[in-house]
């Protein structure tokens, strides 16, 4: 049986990554898409499950001391984290999972699956258009997009640790570009 791959997304908010991966699961629908959990509030535009798991701080606390999580991180004032259980069994029946995380759950799941994991890190055209999107797609308050805009800096940082870089100026183009990177695997 063909071993299943996790495909990481990482990117600063506001580069593009929900464009990115929702486009590629459109064009490879066997592809599947890991649904991470968050103590964040649901935006009016977020579906329960979907988008997210929306869950309180305490389940989210009992989830990690239970070991459900593959991996967590505080991000942006909120807890964010994989369930561990729907990965293992995708990659054990051969799929391969695209997953969208912040860059401490995209390094700590490469550590942890090591050659089964590809991660991509998705860079804003520049600094400017970073600013005009998060400040742009009105769904955080101002005190919110400046806490993603200073971590975004942060995150920028660590794009050489990932597999691969790619610029998202254009979002067919990019899209293309990730298709390359993961060649045989996309289809699967």
């Amino acid at each position: 049986m063909k071993q299943g791959r996790l495909i990481i997304i990482s990117a600063p908010s506001g580069t593009g990554k929900t464009s990115v991966i929702q486009r590629f699961l459109v064009k490879h629908p066997n592809m599947i898409h890991s649904v991470s959990c968050t103590t964040r509030p649901q935006r009016i535009t977020e579906t329960n499950g979907k988008d997210y798991h929306f869950i309180d701080a305490a389940t989210f606390q009992k989830w990690i001391q239970e070991g459900k999580l593959a991996e967590w991180a505080d991000v942006h004032n909120y807890r964010y984290g994989t369930p561990k259980e729907p990965l293992d069994e995708a990659l054990s029946i051969g799929k391969n999972v695209l997953l969208d995380l912040d860059v401490v759950g995209g390094m700590n799941l490469k550590k942890m699956y090591q050659d089964r994991a590809v991660s991509v890190f998705l860079i804003p055209p520049d600094i400017e258009e970073l600013k005009r999107r998060l400040f742009q797609r009105g769904t955080d308050s101002p005190e919110q997009q400046e806490i993603r805009l200073k971590n975004a800096m942060k995150e920028m940082t660590v794009k050489n640790q990932y597999d691969y870089q790619v610029v998202n100026d254009i979002l067919d183009r990019a899209c293309g570009e990730i298709e390359k990177i993961l060649g045989i695997y996309a289809d699967a």
